[in-house]
Parts: structure tokens; sequence; C-alpha cells
């Protein structure tokens, strides 16, 4: 099936979310757009504190409140506004269609229940009808489809009674009972140890293949993504600073951002002892937002016009776009990704 004549299965467009702080109202991301279809596997990539998160808990509508609301956007899934639906009907999507694994399974898992209990709620919610016994022959099998050994014994066990990989495998579990059309997976692979990570991906990429679904990885780490995905956004302070294909973000990055953050890749060329080039400064606070690029205070190409005008989304080439004003070649050449 050609994915360039088909409408995407998840298009998040001018997305902005704002939280409640001493300073004020911020806006934690602000206009932020992609697109993902079936069976794709997109990358969000960026510091801590860039966004990342936000937006993911956005798509699920999991943002903390009353602190925190999504202010404008659109979050359309399959051609319907995700922000129209009342609170019911989303919960139908949510875990269903729309899974989620969390960056922390210690405090993602609830203490106070078993794995099997957990894992059996999933079935509860989107599947009323289901009996006990099919609800725990599912959660067991479930269990053994994401490599744990002797799972009817796991089903009995509390998540404190299990290594950290095993805690991802059973939040993987989780997000996958219900074979959702898009699987959010935030920091999947965070300190686990790297044969871990590897086996942690392969299980997501295994019922991708089967299921079709599409991924949204989300990661600091740029190798996990040039390894993994076929496209990737790059975030800075709350908003996307490129968005390309991963092997045109990986051989011709745009943003001095991007090329900021793949310098700073160990590789094995350089010289041992050899310091890592590093990007000056820091992250600004979201109470020190000012009108021009985000970027433009740790720059090593900032002009006058980034301190004054914010860089808006502009094409580089086909498929290929960044935020900054390096790309302007004139208003005739500009084309938003957020566009409708």
């Amino acid at each position: 099936m050609n994915q360039k004549n088909c409408p995407p299965l998840l298009a998040v467009k001018h997305l902005g979310v704002a939280f409640r702080t001493d300073h004020g109202e911020v806006l934690a991301v602000d206009d932020v757009g992609f697109e993902l279809a079936s069976g794709q596997v997109l990358g969000i990539a960026g510091e801590s504190g860039c966004g990342k998160s936000v937006t993911a808990l956005s798509l699920m509508r999991l943002l903390p409140k009353p602190v925190s609301k999504i202010k404008e956007g659109e979050i359309l899934f399959k051609g319907q506004n995700l922000l129209d639906l009342p609170l019911d009907a989303m919960r139908k999507i949510r875990g269903k269609k729309i899974s989620m694994i969390f960056q922390e399974p210690m405090t993602a898992l609830n203490p106070v229940h078993t794995v099997g209990r957990q894992i059996c709620e999933s079935y509860s919610l989107h599947f009323p009808g289901m009996g006990t016994k099919a609800k725990n022959i599912a959660s067991t099998q479930m269990l053994e489809k994401v490599g744990i050994p002797d799972a009817p014994q796991v089903m009995k066990k509390y998540p404190h009674q299990l290594s950290g990989g095993m805690r991802q495998r059973v939040m993987i579990g989780m997000a996958l009972a219900c074979e959702p059309d898009i699987l959010i997976a935030d920091e999947p692979t965070t300190a686990l140890d790297v044969t871990v990570q590897a086996q942690i991906m392969d299980l997501i990429f295994q019922f991708r293949d089967t299921t079709g679904m599409a991924v949204i990885l989300i990661t600091h780490d740029l190798g996990l993504i040039a390894e993994n995905c076929d496209k990737v956004v790059v975030m800075y302070a709350g908003t996307v600073a490129e968005s390309a294909s991963v092997t045109t973000l990986f051989r011709k990055p745009f943003h001095p951002y991007t090329k900021g953050l793949l310098r700073s890749i160990p590789s094995l060329a350089q010289t041992a002892k050899e310091p890592l080039p590093t990007i000056p400064g820091n992250v600004p606070a979201l109470s020190e937002m000012h009108t021009g690029c985000r970027f433009a205070k740790r720059c090593n190409r900032v002009s006058a016009q980034c301190e004054k005008q914010r860089p808006r989304l502009m094409s580089v080439s086909s498929g290929h776009f960044a935020a900054c004003h390096l790309v302007y070649g004139g208003e005739k050449n500009e084309i938003l990704i957020n566009n409708p």
C-alpha cells in the first residue's frame, strides 16, 4: 500500500500546551505538528525538558489537571479530533486504539496490585464481556509474548519483585494487550543495560511487523532513532526545530541545533580522551522565552533577525523542514508542516 496516497493515521496540527506556574501561564509546547502513517515509526528527539513527554501525554489526553491545558491545535486520529471527544469516548480509545509505554515502569505500575491484575484490567476496560478465566489466559499469553519466562508465576508477583527489564516487559505487555493502532513509547529503554535495550526494541518492532501498528518513539538517544525510525521530529524548548526522514536528517541536518546534537554523538574515529563537542549554554526556562528564535542564545550562526522574529517551519527540501531563518528564501517558498 502506498502511504503517500493514504490519509495519515494521526495528524497533530498547531498543538499548544500551557502550564500554570508562579510566573503565570507558560507554553510548554508551542505550535507542534507532525503526521504518522500506519506501520510507520516516528522518532521525537531532543534534550530533557524540550516538550517530548508533554506532547505524548497530550495525544493521550493525560496531562495533569488543573495545572495544564491544551490551548490550541488539533489531534486528528483517523480524521477525528480527539480534543473534541467527551471523556468517556476518549477512554475507549486510550489503551485500545492508542497505547503508551510510560517512561518509568516502577512509578507507572501500581505497587499494591499484582502484575496479573493490572494486565487483566486492560481487558476488563475494553472487553467488558470477557470472563475472568479468559482474561487470565490472555494476560498470561501476553506476558509470554513479551518474553517473560514462567508467566503464570509472574502474574502473581508485585512490581517491586521484578527487575527493571521485567517491569518494562510488563508495561509493554499492558500497552500491547489490545493490539493498538498506535504505540507511544516514552523513553522505553531508559536505565536499562544495552542488551536489555536491544531486547525491548526488538519486542516492540516484532509487534509492529505482526500487527501493522504505528510507533512514536520518544527518546534523547539519537542512535536509537537512527536504527529504528522512518521519520524524525527534533524538538527544542517546546517547538519543532527540524523534521525529516531519518536518512535525510542524519546525512544532511540543517538546523544548527540538530547539527549540534549529532556532533555530540561519540564516534570511533575520535581521538582517545578527546572532549566531545557540546552546545554552549542551557535550554531557556519556559518563563524566559522571548519573541525570537528560542535557540538564538546558544546558536553559533545567530543574526539580529533571530533575536527579533521567531522562525517558522519551512521547506528545506522534499519532506525536510526546519524552523530557522537560514532557510528563508522569500515568503513564496514557505511551506508549513502544520498546514491543513
